[in-house]
């Protein structure tokens, strides 16, 4: 009886060893180039195959030319935005947890705040 409940011990310890182990998906960052627009929102987001792109916010009265540039890189499910200053200095990285990611929608979750946002592909 002794064996039997320090088998059914370990057996419950491994599975909850599997269980709280979480796979980092890695997604396809050919699928993030493109024109993207916050659902619900007005801001878009441009990501340039080589890691630039543009951000920008057409209810500001902000057009993609006039739109603040970054640069990107996503890693298995880490995105990161370091964008640019007007004096071309690097600011502070923004980095996001990327929870979806398809030919159409993009959805990721900041990584200080817990915001999640969803995007659109245009």
């Amino acid at each position: 009886m002794k064996k039997s409940v320090i088998y059914l011990a370990a057996i419950i310890a491994i599975a909850l060893v599997f269980n709280s182990c979480t796979k980092e998906e890695d997604f396809d960052q050919a699928l993030l180039t493109g024109t993207w627009k916050l659902v619900g929102g007005t801001e878009m987001y441009k990501y340039n195959s080589g890691g630039t792109g543009v951000f920008w916010d057409p209810s500001q009265d902000v057009t993609e030319l006039e739109g603040k540039h970054f640069n990107w890189t996503l890693v298995k499910s880490d995105l990161t935005h370091i964008f640019i200053s007007e004096s071309g200095s690097l600011e502070v990285p923004k980095s996001y947890t990327v929870t979806e990611l398809t030919a159409t929608s993009l959805k990721y979750k900041d990584d200080l705040g817990g915001t999640t946002y969803s995007f659109a592909k245009q």
